[in-house]
């Protein structure tokens, strides 16, 4: 197994494989570093002396500055490295792109619903969306009418677990999970803290989120709940939905409490004529559609040093694929691409996609640093310990998930995909604000690669969760899909991963549960355009 690995032949550091003692190690042919301390694995080495001041260059691009001396062979780390990104202009590039082998792949099909629009769903849902916080209580009275009555509802193993510490003797009734729906996959409920209290421009972006969930491939219809008195309007959100969604028929069921005689009559109106849109709903079943018809969402979370060597480029190559195979992809989180815009837009393949890109990245970064911020301030605690010590190391590697394809369009958030290739989508950080937002902007399947272990799913875009090092892989076996590690320990290469990585995409698209699912795991957080990281 390799024990030091240098990116790119411009770096004047290295990567830690593994745990190092003192001594001298290989890392290329015929080349070798003498290491002066020890170095924990997923860590940067200094590959020559360098000096206060110098410009640490890492995946060819600048990703720090060192405050102090550091020697050669000795540990880089936020003692003496801080941030510094490269900057970045429009500028003439031609650019080229070898597109990847794709005979493997080429007539293939995974097995999903298709809808009016033309689009394909991945999954089955009917959705039930709360224009505004104050319909939470009711949606959960729903939720565990229906999950329990439909056949949705999981055993709750901890139950019997918490009476045994009581030291009583409990037999749990079984649940009975035989669904009455056979190809309805679930009802799946957005809870939110929003639609009123805040900024009218706070409901607006609620309202096309939501806009983009209700009508999203993966979802059959939906039955909105609204108070009456709330900023966030019924009529508002129908006129939303019709701009931003214009050939989309989806059956939806509007109710609102202020006209109802009582709390009771609306959950029972709801619950009635959600049954008979099911009803409809489960006349749909899955039949083959080309790989074209996939929109991946391409995220990053609980990442480590190991983050851009394995999973995100592996992820990157299985983005690739797709895009030769005229599907779509999203690439989000905008303060993770601090430091290597100049490559998203010398990708760009017009002038106006770059523009938008660099006119949404400088806003957010201004309105970072007004706040008292920036995007320098991103990297978190677990990412800093596991060997991602500034953001532009961090962004340098988390853009590796969007491979090599030109970028065909440039999206704000909740804007709608409509290009097939590598799309941009302005985004937080923040793994669930992303995943909400790629998951609103049609993403049908979500790739999600961790190095520290994050359970994040999503309620109606199944999640696949892939391990950038082994150890993750076998300790939390029951969040992970994938295991990138073979890629750190020599044993795969990028490219084999990126293909089992789109052969578990097919797999999903077709039915098979990821471990997110298993788990219910349904998370969902508006992004309400302020300072997240």
């Amino acid at each position: 197994m390799r024990q030091l690995l240098q990116l790119n032949s411009t770096d004047n550091c290295l990567v830690a494989l593994t745990d190092l003692e003192p001594g001298v190690y290989p890392y290329g042919e015929g080349l070798q570093l003498k290491v002066k301390e020890s170095i924990p694995a997923k860590h940067r080495i200094a590959l020559v002396d360098l000096p206060a001041g110098s410009t640490l260059t890492h995946y060819g691009v600048s990703v720090g500055r060192t405050t102090r001396m550091v020697a050669q062979g000795t540990r880089l780390s936020t003692e003496n490295l801080v941030h510094q990104a490269d900057p970045s202009e429009i500028r003439e590039v031609n650019y080229q792109w070898k597109l990847p082998d794709i005979s493997r792949f080429e007539g293939k099909t995974f097995m999903g619903y298709h809808r009016a629009d033309g689009k394909v769903g991945t999954a089955n849902y009917w959705l039930f969306v709360p224009l505004v916080f104050c319909e939470n209580r009711n949606l959960r009275v729903i939720e565990d009418t229906l999950n329990t009555t439909l056949g949705y509802q999981k055993e709750n193993n901890y139950v019997s677990y918490t009476r045994s510490l009581l030291g009583e003797e409990f037999t749990e009734r079984k649940i009975e999970t035989k669904r009455v729906f056979e190809n309805v996959d679930g009802i799946r409920f957005l809870y939110h803290d929003g639609g009123c209290g805040g900024t009218r421009q706070d409901s607006e972006t609620l309202l096309r989120l939501l806009a983009g969930y209700v009508h999203h491939p993966n979802v059959a219809g939906a039955t909105v709940l609204s108070l009456g008195c709330q900023h966030a309007q019924i009529h508002w959100f129908k006129e939303i939905q019709g701009e931003l969604y214009p050939n989309s028929d989806k059956p939806v069921i509007y109710l609102e409490q202020q006209q109802i005689k009582s709390e009771e009559m609306l959950i029972k109106t709801a619950i009635a004529q959600t049954i008979e849109q099911l009803k409809q709903a489960n006349q749909i079943k899955r039949t083959p559609a080309p790989l074209s018809k996939l929109v991946i969402g391409l995220e990053c979370g609980g990442s480590d040093g190991f983050s851009g060597l394995s999973a995100n480029p592996a992820v990157g190559h299985a983005s690739d694929l797709i895009s030769a195979l005229g599907g779509s992809s999203i690439l989000s989180e905008f303060p993770e691409l601090n430091g290597v815009e100049q490559n998203l837009i010398d990708r760009c393949k017009t002038r106006p996609l770059a523009e938008k890109f660099m006119t949404l990245q400088e806003a957010y970064s201004k309105k970072a640093v007004a706040a008292g911020s920036g995007f320098d301030m991103n990297p978190s605690p677990g990412n800093i310990r596991d060997g991602l010590i500034t953001d532009a190391i961090k962004s340098a590697g988390a853009a590796k998930k969007g491979g090599y394809a030109p970028v065909t369009d440039v999206l704000d958030y909740t804007e709608p995909v409509v290009q097939p290739g590598l799309n941009l989508l302005c985004t937080p950080g923040n793994d669930v604000e992303s995943t909400t937002g790629m998951a609103g902007s049609g993403a049908n399947i979500i790739l999600f690669t961790t190095g520290l272990g994050t359970p994040t799913g999503n309620p109606v875009t199944p999640v696949i969760k892939i391990a950038t090092n082994s150890k993750l892989a076998e300790a939390m076996p029951d969040i992970i899909d994938v295991n990138a590690g073979a890629i750190i320990s020599g044993e795969k290469t990028i490219e084999q991963l990126g293909e089992e990585i789109l052969e578990e995409i097919i797999a999903v698209a077709s039915g098979k549960a990821t471990k997110a699912m298993q788990l219910d795991q349904n998370d969902f957080i508006l992004w309400k355009r302020g300072v997240s990281l």
